[in-house]
């Protein structure tokens, strides 16, 4: 059966208007891939040291609960909120954090990879995007579930958080920045990455930069004030004479974990600045002579 002139005018336009909406789809999405992109890995990039306040936090609600029988009065919420606040056990953010934690230390110290990190030059197995998957839906239902339990709970650490020094501060700062930049490469951007642009793409500066300054706003707003409860709740119990319980030797094991990799990591610096001064001086001569 053959068209007349006006019915192949018509194909033809639809043809070529659903042409024009599809490459303007495109161009649209190519356009908010990248930023959409940022953002996620920013938001996810998060969950680590929001980890850390809440790991402070219910070392402040363990300390609460071993002081006072009566404290708090458990509001009405899920099981798995009463067992992330009220628990005197260990739970799986504690293995996770431990875990991601070392891991970032090993690779600080001797610039290896483990099981969770890997080389530029080596392609994103699916067994490691599977376990980078667990781990990021695991933390952040731990992170989302936890907060919110001890915000009803109304707990906080931040009446721990003043006896700290600044040196030690400042050192933990720079620590728990290194480990969230290895759980940025190694956990949150592969997953991002596969699932927005199918594959693994390389960091971008301004991308690991808005990581940077998010973690640094967090920090001012929160962590600098509760996160020293890790560490201040197990000094507190041991002058008091109270049982340290695993929970808190845990915590007190981690911050000075993140301690560690924030000297490892300044060294590192120091370092490379003196590398970079010497050969700047003794390229001088060379230049002097020619």
């Amino acid at each position: 059966m053959e068209l007349n002139p006006s019915e192949y005018v018509q194909e033809n336009a639809a043809a070529t208007t659903t042409t024009r909406v599809r490459c303007a789809a495109t161009a649209v999405v190519a356009v908010v891939r990248q930023p959409f992109q940022i953002m996620t890995t920013t938001l996810l990039s998060l969950l680590l040291p929001l980890s850390f306040l809440l790991l402070a936090r219910l070392a402040t609600a363990h300390y609460l609960l071993s002081v006072s029988e009566d404290y708090p009065p458990p509001p009405p919420a899920s099981f798995i909120t009463s067992y992330f606040i009220y628990s005197k056990n260990p739970t799986i953010l504690h293995l996770i954090v431990s875990i991601i934690s070392v891991s970032s230390l090993t690779n600080a110290v001797t610039g290896k990879t483990t099981f969770l990190s890997r080389s530029p030059a080596e392609p994103l197995t699916p067994a490691r995007l599977y376990v980078a998957w667990l781990f990021l839906v695991v933390l952040q239902l731990c992170v989302g579930v936890g907060i919110e339990g001890s915000i009803a709970a109304s707990v906080e650490g931040s009446n721990f958080g003043q006896d700290g020094s600044f040196i030690c501060r400042l050192v933990f700062f720079f620590g728990l920045h290194e480990i969230m930049l290895f759980w940025w490469r190694t956990v949150v951007k592969p997953v991002v990455d596969d699932t927005i642009f199918g594959g693994w793409r390389a960091e971008g500066r301004v991308e690991k930069a808005v990581v940077g300054l998010s973690y640094g706003g967090l920090w001012w707003w929160r962590l600098r004030e509760e996160v020293e409860a890790l560490v201040m709740v197990a000094e507190v119990k041991r002058e008091m004479m109270m049982g340290v319980g695993v929970v808190d030797f845990l915590g007190f094991w981690l911050y000075y974990v993140t301690v560690t990799v924030g000297m490892v990591r300044m060294v590192r610096a120091l370092v490379s600045t003196v590398a970079i001064l010497v050969r700047r001086r003794e390229s001088r001569p060379n230049d002097e002579k020619v």
